[in-house]
């Protein structure tokens, strides 16, 4: 497992940041990390609700066919019937 990232390696990376892009480019890159991460939650928030809707309608489905066709054993007999 993979340990957390403190704050000394966190100043690492800001530093290898600045050198690789240099000081100037810090507020556009904060700005599309920034969007990026807006866009990864609103997909997320998505596909959460997607998944909500699939669960409701899989109940729904289940509780209908429940209801549509109750099967009953009449007594003495070994045959399932479906009720009309």
């Amino acid at each position: 497992m993979m340990p957390g990232i403190g704050p000394f390696e966190l100043v690492i990376v800001l530093v290898l940041v600045i050198i690789v892009f240099g000081a100037g480019k810090l507020p556009e890159i904060g700005s599309a990390v920034g969007k990026g991460i807006k866009e990864f939650r609103g997909a997320t928030r998505e596909l959460n609700e997607i998944k909500e809707d699939l669960d409701v309608t899989k109940d729904v489905k289940e509780a209908m066919s429940v209801v549509d066709a109750p099967e009953t054993k009449p007594a003495g007999t070994g045959k399932t019937t479906k009720q009309a």
